[in-house]
């Protein structure tokens, strides 16, 4: 368990940051689109979009390969500069692969009914919490003022923007805080909007991209109540093929797209759902039946079991300034009577102070020096880690352990440790894991030594910050944005001006 350093006020902490994502996020902060980045597209593939495979030295000649045809539409793709329309940037490398696989002409001319059935689901993009606006909604208003292949390549755009932001969330990994790290299986969004073309329901192939669980889907409900409650405007479809200049249409550019009431609404519990709706895009698709779900915003642990839960416990979750991240990863062994090896920054600011202040400090908490000159309290009933320790390997090192420290789970605050979880009924959680009865794990604690025991098999772990959720029997509850992690994810889940690169991230340190 380590301690990070106290954060400035406002939760300035680094995002993700190779030369690869730098210039990626440099290009997102321009353009307030969803970033379509590497884990887009399946393994293999460079963040550019091109395989991998293709940049290594093989024995096929360039002689072999077929040359790419240059069309008019390939000639725009391959102008130097950003690749701009109507005032968007759109994402080019991503549109030479889809375009490559239709030989470079425009795809969409002879496929205006499933272009206007995309773009009316783009226009109700709001009902995921997500301003259609991120999606060229407006340019598309215009696009009968646009040239043929400009329109080509901008729907296509849109419409894999928007299948990326259901499919990964808006603000994808790449482009988020550091201890935001929980993410979904990959996709290659070209190849999902190919797909939906095929599909006899494009808009459903489309849609299926966004998670279809129960608790996104009583969000969403929940999402359409607070709009029809605060007299939303319905977004409104679009009444004619691309490029058509009918009344509908033409009566929309003049008046300007109206954007669901979300956007522009102060409503913080609308606010509230919309972020939670995108965090729950950054999970995986495909949860295990068999799962450990940690919400720090509610303080709480849920077991799951064949995707019901059996057992809820509270939990002790990490400080405003020592935030509990938000992780994916597996419990595989049990630790009884562990040691805590005091981290060195805990060491350096808590414990030395306390040393020098009082010599018998060390003795009094069964604390010794080890060999290293790192400083580890022995096992016991009184350790830090109490009695069980949860092993889970992460990158932040954080756990969920037992602690002596029973009456702060009586507490309604209970953001209390450094970053790791302290759960309220441990026993009871490893009895279920380990598979075994509480009264074996009670005789594993009375042994007194350290000693470990393994899983019968990996279960999945995942810590999330979710202060809008649904509960068992569909409720959606509410929690306090303790962690002030909200409105940075708000704030690009709609399209807002933006101001330079410099000014758009302080420099801070890393949180975990």
């Amino acid at each position: 368990m380590s301690t990070p350093a106290p954060l400035p006020q406002g939760r300035v902490i680094p995002r993700r940051g190779s030369a690869a994502t730098a210039a990626a996020l440099a290009a997102m902060l321009y353009l307030p689109l969803p970033a379509i980045a590497a884990d887009s597209v399946p393994a293999g593939t460079a963040a550019s979009g091109v395989s991998t495979a293709a940049l290594q030295p093989n024995e096929t000649t360039s002689a072999d390969i077929p040359a790419a045809p240059e069309t008019e539409l390939k000639k725009r793709l391959d102008a130097s500069g950003a690749l701009a329309i109507a005032g968007e940037r759109l994402h080019p490398e991503l549109l030479r692969r889809f375009y490559a696989s239709h030989n470079y002409d425009p795809v969409w001319t002879d496929r205006q009914a499933q272009a206007e059935t995309l773009r009316n689901a783009l226009m109700r993009a709001g009902e995921h919490g997500l301003d259609p606006n991120l999606f060229h909604a407006a340019a598309l208003a215009n696009a009968g003022r646009l040239s043929a292949i400009d329109r080509d390549l901008l729907l296509s755009d849109a419409f894999m923007s928007f299948a990326d932001a259901l499919a990964r969330g808006a603000v994808p990994l790449e482009a988020r805080y550091d201890d935001e790290d929980l993410r979904p299986e990959p996709i290659d969004v070209a190849a999902e909007l190919d797909r939906a073309i095929a599909s006899p329901d494009p808009v459903a192939a489309i849609e299926r991209l966004a998670p279809q669980t129960a608790a996104y889907k009583a969000l969403q409900r929940a999402l359409l109540s607070v709009q029809h409650g605060s007299a939303a405007v319905e977004p409104q479809r679009v009444a004619g093929a691309p490029g058509h200049g009918q009344a509908a249409q033409q009566a929309r550019a003049n008046a300007g797209y109206r954007q669901t009431a979300y956007v522009n609404n102060g409503d913080a519990r609308l606010r509230q759902i919309a972020v939670n709706l995108e965090r729950l895009r950054w999970m995986p698709r495909s949860m295990p039946a068999d799962r450990v779900v940690v919400n720090t915003a509610a303080a709480q642990l849920v077991l799951y079991r064949n995707d019901r839960p059996v057992f809820t416990t509270r939990v002790v979750v990490g400080e405003t300034d020592k935030q509990t991240p938000e992780l994916q990863t597996t419990i595989d062994g049990v630790l009884f009577n562990p040691p805590w090896n005091v981290p060195p920054s805990i060491a350096r600011n808590e414990i030395l102070p306390k040393v020098a202040a009082d010599p018998s400090y060390l003795a009094r908490h069964n604390m010794v020096y080890r060999r290293n000159g790192a400083i580890q309290q022995l096992p016991g009933p009184h350790a830090a880690l109490g009695q069980i320790k949860f092993e889970m390997p992460n990158r932040f090192d954080v756990y969920l352990h037992d602690t002596p420290m029973k009456a702060l789970f009586s507490q309604d605050n209970r953001r209390r440790s450094h970053g790791c979880v302290r759960v309220q009924n441990p026993r009871e959680l490893a009895s279920l894991l380990l598979q075994e009865p509480v009264d074996a794990v009670n005789r594993g604690v009375a042994v007194g030594s350290t000693h470990r025991k393994s899983l019968p098999s990996t279960v999945a772990v995942f810590f999330v910050y979710q202060t809008a959720f649904a509960d068992a029997d569909g409720t959606v509850e509410f929690r306090p944005d303790f962690y002030q992690r909200d409105e940075g994810i708000w704030q690009r889940l709609h399209r807002t001006s933006q101001v330079p690169m410099a000014q758009q991230e302080p420099p801070a340190e890393r949180r975990s």
